[in-house]
């Protein structure tokens, strides 16, 4: 089997605010923007890794999902309890410094884990935790 990861999703509520925080913080490229009736959707990646990118979508495009649900899902991100995403870094004091001096939101700064990971934890604009962990 030859499977990859091409795109994963992470809501956003403000566009102008996730595109500063994923291209001018994490170092991101913006890869597409697409608006449609009001809403805008962000692909952002990696610049050494064109094939996998994350898309930053509007919570309320999502099809299917009732008013109550909406709520809820905006009260979740709210929290930071909505989404998570996992990075990774070859020097993560450098990388927690940049993040540090941009105003993000920081969970928990760098640790070892006890599970043998080295990492900390910041939020993005819409609330979503992302952990960035060390790699050797």
């Amino acid at each position: 089997m030859d499977i990859t990861i091409h795109s994963s999703f992470l809501p956003q509520t403000d566009p102008e605010a996730s595109l500063a925080f994923y291209r001018d913080v994490l170092g991101f490229e913006l890869r597409n923007d697409v608006g449609y009736n009001g809403m805008r959707w962000l692909t952002m990646g990696p610049p050494d890794q064109p094939g996998t990118s994350i898309v930053l979508f509007p919570p309320a495009a999502s099809p299917g999902v009732t008013e109550d649900e909406k709520r809820t899902i905006a009260e979740m991100m709210a929290k930071g309890t909505y989404a998570i995403m996992l990075l990774a870094t070859k020097d993560l004091d450098a990388t927690f410094e940049r993040i540090q001096a941009s105003g993000a939101e920081i969970v928990e700064e760098p640790t070892m884990q006890p599970y043998g990971v080295r990492d900390c934890a910041v939020r993005d604009p819409a609330g979503n935790l992302l952990r960035v962990q060390e790699r050797g």
